[in-house]
């Protein structure tokens, strides 16, 4: 064996329990799980802590620091390494970039900290074909030359399209679902949606998201769930969303374990009357990066910012917490991160979505609530994107495996210090090899670029 992973307590989603097993990995797969022992090159003794597979974030923006031309365009991406993701989709809300295959030439060259997979952005792809205006309506000779930019794309491996329709309020139902149609014919691609309304008319964008899944027939991901409907709305929008499901119609949807989300203080999401909609005052808006990092707003900062200084990372305290559990403890509720981070400024989430999800649902409860939980994090997210050798632990499949201590798992980020690694994660492996050891890169050129998995 290349590695042998001993008396760990391995995740087994089929027989629902965490047992001690041996784990033999050999040309970056899983070659063996048993309860003999076993030699190899390579030994950890993961004796009383869990073996799970690697973590696969469906939601998070790890690309964007390469869009940008940030000095570090996997800042983002050894932050989720860190803490678990060995598989990450990225260039969603609408960001995905068009030329894909820079980004997958640049992987495929010098590798990457983890596994990656892409989503065409929709504004990007407007922005491409001459609609810089967000408000604006395209036309149709617009909708007919992005759709060839995003056939392109999907051809190259691109694994959806993602859409942002509170960044972009001038497309029209008509114009997405045109795109939505394109990605139905491509096997196990998504059509991931950032919704059109939140807070108080949060429902009305639920029900825009199913009517695109149903219209068109394409798989169909509702982002971050958590941000657009826990503000009252979280009951009827999980129930519309199960009898949807119970109707045939492809939609799903993921949620980040934080009651606060974050965006740029010059997107249309903080236009006049946003806070009426979520029914707070200025104060609930905190300055994440540039020079005010730190600080709460008041109605001259807030304005002076979104003026002056419009890429500005805004976070917004507006959500239900209660709520929030609600959504990411409820059945078919996938966890994702929606993470980035630049210059160690931003979300906590980029550095603590996963360990603060073990750590808030799963610690000091019983081993089926450590099942549910990660099954959220591994085998759901790897069904939902059609990668049969990944999300768990079975001979055969990929070597991305984390391994964790349950009694210190925790994230330690804050919103204050965003960056700041986890707690409890003793060994990361990618491809079957040892990426991170106790919060430390060990190798950080072993991701693949991940085609658009195949039927």
């Amino acid at each position: 064996m290349d590695l042998v992973i001993k008396n760990g307590n391995v995740v087994d989603f089929r027989a629902r329990n965490m047992m001690q097993k041996n784990v033999g990995i050999k040309d970056q797969k899983i070659y063996l799980i048993t309860d003999r022992d076993i030699s190899g090159k390579k030994v950890i003794d993961a004796n009383g802590k869990v073996v799970s597979p690697g973590f696969i974030d469906i939601h998070n923006h790890t690309d964007y620091n390469f869009k940008i031309g940030n000095k570090d365009p996997f800042e983002t991406a050894k932050h989720m390494l860190i803490m678990g993701v060995t598989t990450s989709v990225g260039g969603n809300c609408g960001g995905g970039i068009v030329d894909i295959e820079r980004y997958a030439n640049l992987i495929k060259k010098q590798g990457a900290p983890n596994n990656y997979m892409g989503l065409i952005g929709h504004i990007e792809l407007r922005n491409a074909v001459g609609n810089t205006d967000v408000y604006k309506t395209s036309t149709k000779l617009q909708i007919e030359k992005m759709k060839e930019l995003l056939k392109k794309g999907l051809e190259k491996g691109a694994v959806g399209i993602s859409f942002g329709l509170e960044y972009s309020p001038g497309a029209t139902y008509e114009e997405v679902l045109e795109f939505c149609k394109v990605v139905k014919d491509y096997p196990n691609a998504l059509g991931s949606v950032h919704f059109r309304y939140d807070g108080g008319r949060a429902i009305r964008g639920v029900n825009e998201i199913i009517s695109l899944a149903r219209d068109s027939g394409a798989y169909m991901q509702i982002s971050h769930l958590n941000s657009g409907v826990c503000y009252g709305f979280t009951d009827e929008a999980l129930k519309m969303i199960d009898n949807a499901r119970g109707q045939g119609i492809n939609v799903m949807a993921d949620a980040y374990p934080y009651n606060a989300f974050s965006t740029d203080a010059g997107s249309p999401v903080f236009n006049d009357g946003c806070l009426e909609n979520w029914n707070v005052g200025y104060d609930s808006i905190l300055i994440a990066t540039g020079e005010h990092v730190g600080k709460r707003c008041d109605k001259e900062l807030f304005e002076c910012v979104r003026e002056n200084s419009p890429l500005t990372s805004f976070v917004a305290f507006v959500m239900n917490e209660e709520e929030v559990d609600k959504v990411l403890t409820y059945p078919n509720i996938i966890i994702a991160s929606d993470g980035n981070i630049n210059g160690g400024q931003g979300h906590p989430r980029a550095a603590g979505t996963f360990p603060r999800a073990l750590h808030r649902y799963a610690a000091g409860k019983e081993e089926k609530d450590w099942i549910y939980i990660l099954e959220k994090m591994t085998r759901l997210p790897a069904e939902r994107l059609g990668l049969s050798s990944k999300g768990e632990l079975v001979e055969g499949a990929d070597a991305d495996i984390v391994i964790f201590d349950q009694e210190k798992i925790k994230d330690n980020s804050t919103f204050e210090k965003p960056s700041l690694l986890p707690s409890g994660i003793c060994y990361v492996l990618l491809n079957g090899e040892i990426a991170v050891k106790d919060n430390v890169i060990i190798k950080n050129d072993l991701g693949e670029f991940i085609e658009r998995a195949e039927q």
